[in-house]
């Protein structure tokens, strides 16, 4: 029988402005202390450190701290871990989304699109390639913040994934936004898109408002949370998008197209 769930649970949280050590310690009791039962764990962009423009400072390797932190947490809770930090690899530096299995295994992703607004492009390199991961006959593309804004990047070609999940350190300023476009995205790939984002404000005086929000494949909303911390467990029906799919076929409409 196929799985027709998939249980989430999101952490909108305030972040500690490039530290480390308070982040991962109040993170931790946050996830320590889900009781429902959850499949997938999910914290926010940079969520060790905030959005920080000082990776020379900040970054870490794969073999590093916080992805053993990520290990152990996952095997612990014995769910998925994901969310994105500071990472340094081949004398670069990636805003990189970590997938962490609880038997150690991983996958990541290295965020495409960077906020050149803030300076990221300055910083960081950017990623060239997508992640769709696989969780119990589940596809989950995901992908950091600001790609929200670039619709053909996460644009379905048949039904390639269920769930685009998004992870963000998004300005209240420019929630207006975040929520139409999460709730586009949901529409125009026909899955469920699931937006993450922090609360409260940063090292830079910029304010965030969370918005985080689960949005279903014909535009409901199944979950929506501003301002507040929270951490809410929600429990995906696969139904949902099989239905939306065989009462709306629009796939056989769609322009079919190649991304360099």
């Amino acid at each position: 029988m196929p799985v027709t769930t998939l249980s989430f649970s999101l952490i909108q949280t305030a972040l500690f402005w490039e530290d480390k050590a308070a982040n991962l310690a109040m993170l931790a009791e946050k996830i320590r202390r889900i009781e429902e039962y959850t499949e997938v764990i999910v914290l926010p962009e940079m969520f060790s450190t905030g959005f920080s423009m000082q990776p020379e400072k900040f970054a870490e390797t794969m073999d590093g701290p916080t992805v053993a932190w990520m290990r152990s947490l996952s095997a612990e809770k014995k769910a998925i871990l994901t969310g994105s930090i500071i990472i340094k690899e081949d004398e670069k530096y990636y805003n990189r989304l970590i997938w962490m299995l609880p038997n150690g295994e991983l996958g990541y992703y290295d965020k495409r699109h960077l906020f050149a607004f803030a300076g990221e492009d300055q910083h960081y390199s950017a990623g060239n390639k997508r992640l769709i991961a696989s969780v119990k006959g589940w596809k989950i593309n995901l992908q950091i913040c600001y790609d929200l804004r670039f619709p053909v990047w996460a644009r379905q070609q048949g039904e390639e994934y269920d769930v685009l999940l998004y992870v963000a350190n998004w300005p209240e300023k420019r929630n207006h936004a975040w929520k139409t476009l999460l709730t586009a995205r949901a529409i125009e790939n026909q899955c469920i898109s699931v937006g993450l984002n922090r609360v409260g404000i940063d090292g830079n005086n910029i304010a965030h408002s969370g918005d985080s929000l689960i949005v279903g494949p014909l535009g409901e909303v199944l979950y929506y949370c501003a301002y507040e911390e929270d951490v809410f467990t929600i429990s995906l029906q696969k139904e949902e998008i099989t239905n939306a799919r065989a009462l709306f076929p629009f796939w056989k409409d769609a322009d079919f197209f190649h991304i360099q």
